[in-house]
């Protein structure tokens, strides 16, 4: 099967590239991983790796030559295949690959000469915008703190590389989130009912006491008009469980793409009992869509060894599956939302960053687009879009996404339009001498609770489990297919010197380790122990709701009026600025707190996903190894 490579768009605004070098030949056999050529664009030269395997048949641009993005590059296929019919084409296909990894391929026959066989796959290279490439830099606040609370004082950090999502999650993304558990687990059904209610944002977070909102409490969530809008009423709690699904749809997806289970299988075998769980796969592959996981297998999902027929499933090994999708750290945000990383020092950034983009005023300063708002914020009291006719932002509550311009890594809406959550838990002080390299503060570790037979536990339809949050709401803590979790024992810590307990969201801040007796590593003897997160804090406890013996709701308070602070191990960090918020708030150092079951109506959330392998989408080389 002939896969034809179109010049790739490696940058938001490359419109063309060169191809300075090739490193194969036409007849040469390719590898995946191995680098085709070198290609030029408006931002940088870079080495374009193979992600096929098979003979070099075609090469459509010469070394030199300079073509439109999409236009066909090589052809790698079979030794003999013959591909006249695709070289005499003009390929001109489109891509939309906004995301990373869920990609879909069309073929438009208006702006074909000729139809591309339905045999035949367009490869197309993501954005490099996608990359978050590694790097050191200095978190931290780079104007002072109108509150003087001064809780992000500059620090340096190491990032390794990682991808993150172009823009904020979209109403529309994750009405698909919603179909999906409606039709998977019936709302019909009691006791799936509360699987649905638990994922639906709060659309009532729009409703004010001094305005007249209702509209938005009735469209905003479903109205086609507001589908590209940020989804918002959305608690920390739901957007992490959202990444978690993400993640296994799009791995479904990618073992039907590589023919490791049949086509359709996502629709044809999705039910309460039979669902995809990446984990879950990877521990015990057999148990995928209820146990029928061998019935279902594709072309790549058997092997003859011998004369025998033996089943083939997409572990680690085989380096297919992606990664989870996840919250972004608090440390990647920032980074991601800085963009030019390289010269910030203490207090500012040499005069110029405070912002995502260069510059210390939130107005355009290029020639085409002076003066235009470059974020969706509240320009004062009054204020939140701008006089009509002028120094209009063109939004009063959220907008669409990709309204404003990118950041220079490419990512939209890093201030303004919604605030987003982070994955990390809220300390005053960012505790860098701790750890500088990839900093976050939210680990509890866990591991697969194995059952008698020896393998892991998979959560069955009838073994569901519901928290009841601090505001009544019920969350499903694990969908059904899922790895049964436990918190891990003295069996992962004993004689560590690198992690002691299973919760270390509290380390060093309210835990022994912030102690003034604490010694050693270990706790004195004779130290009163005290629980955790009440040496240091002293937070009122969480408001509990519970049904009593006649099944109705009691909510009870936390009404100890000697309570110093709001820091608990459930709150959670929300960054950037939004619609709601003032110019302050834009600086992407600003961090603040709410506990991770609320919800508002100016905070949404991205994704976020670890890079394996190299740091690095280019080689680079010593200077005394480079040819030349």
């Amino acid at each position: 099967m002939a896969e034809i490579i179109n010049m790739p768009r490696l940058s938001d605004t490359m419109e063309e590239g060169t191809v300075a070098k090739w490193f194969k030949k036409v007849g040469d056999q390719i590898n995946e991983g191995d680098i085709l050529a070198e290609i030029e664009t408006d931002k940088a030269t870079m080495e374009f790796e193979s992600f096929n395997e098979g003979e070099l048949l075609h090469i459509g641009i010469q070394e030199g030559g300079t073509a439109p993005v999409d236009t066909l590059l090589a052809i790698i296929g079979k030794k003999g295949e013959d591909i006249s019919n695709i070289i005499k084409g003009d390929s001109t296909e489109k891509e939309d690959n906004d995301n990373i990894s869920e990609t879909t391929k069309t073929v438009s026959e208006e702006d074909s000469k000729t139809v591309i066989p339905d045999e035949v796959e367009i490869i197309n290279m993501p954005r490099l915008s996608d990359t978050m490439e590694e790097g050191t830099y200095t978190k931290g606040q780079v104007q002072d703190d109108v509150m003087h609370d001064w809780n992000n004082s500059p620090s340096k950090q190491h990032v390794m590389s990682f991808y993150i999502d172009e823009t904020e999650v979209t109403n529309l993304m994750y009405m698909e989130y919603l179909d999906w558990l409606e039709f998977v687990f019936p709302t019909e059904e009691p006791r799936y009912r509360q699987i649905y209610e638990g994922a639906l944002p709060d659309t009532l977070v729009w409703r004010n006491q001094l305005g007249y909102v209702e509209e938005l409490t009735t469209n905003y969530l479903r109205h086609p008009a507001y589908a590209e809008y940020p989804v918002v009423g959305v608690n920390w709690l739901q957007a992490v469980q959202f990444a978690e699904w993400r993640t296994d749809r799009v791995n479904e997806f990618i073992l039907e793409r590589e023919a490791f289970v049949q086509k359709d299988v996502r629709y044809n075998e999705v039910e309460t009992n039979s669902t995809f769980n990446t984990d879950a796969y990877m521990k015990r592959p057999e148990t995928a869509y209820a146990g029928k996981m061998d019935s279902l297998v594709g072309k790549r999902g058997e092997e003859k060894k011998g004369d025998s027929i033996v089943k083939v499933y997409a572990g680690v090994e085989k380096g297919v599956l992606l990664p989870s999708y996840r919250l972004p750290t608090e440390a990647e945000w920032e980074y991601a939302a800085l963009a030019l990383v390289g010269d910030r020092e203490y207090n500012n950034y040499r005069g110029k960053k405070k912002y995502p983009w260069s510059g210390e005023y939130t107005r355009s300063s290029d020639r085409r687009t002076e003066g235009d708002q470059l974020a969706n914020f509240k320009l004062g009291k009054g204020d939140y879009g701008g006089i009509a006719g002028w120094s209009d932002d063109g939004a009063d509550i959220t907008i669409q996404v990709k309204q404003y311009p990118p950041n220079d890594f490419g990512v939209y809406d890093m201030a303004g339009n919604v605030a987003e959550w982070v994955s990390d838990v809220y300390r005053p002080i960012v505790d860098d001498e701790a750890n500088d390299f990839n900093y976050y503060r939210g680990n509890v570790y866990t591991k697969s609770v194995i059952g008698e037979d020896g393998k892991a536990e998979i959560v069955a339809s009838d073994q569901l489990i519901f928290d009841t949050l601090p505001n009544g709401k019920v969350l499903l803590k694990r969908l059904p297919g899922e790895l049964q979790q436990v918190a891990i024992d003295e069996n992962e810590t004993f004689l560590r010197e690198n992690f002691s307990e299973s919760d270390n969201r509290n380390f060093r801040d309210g835990d022994t380790e912030s102690s003034r007796n604490f010694a050693s590593g270990k706790p004195e003897e004779g130290i009163d122990q005290k629980p955790e997160t009440t040496q240091m804090y002293d937070a009122p406890t969480p408001p509990k709701v519970a049904l009593n013996a006649d099944g109705e709701l009691v909510r009870e308070y936390d009404r100890n009026s000697n309570r110093t602070t709001l820091i608990t191990d459930e709150v959670r960090v929300y960054k950037g600025g939004s619609w709601k918020d003032r110019a302050y708030w834009l600086d992407p150092a600003q961090r603040r707190y709410l506990p991770q079951y609320i919800a508002t109506d100016y905070i949404g959330f991205r994704c976020a996903m670890s890079r394996l392998g190299s740091k690095s989408q280019s080689k680079k080389r010593a200077r005394h190894k480079r040819k030349g």
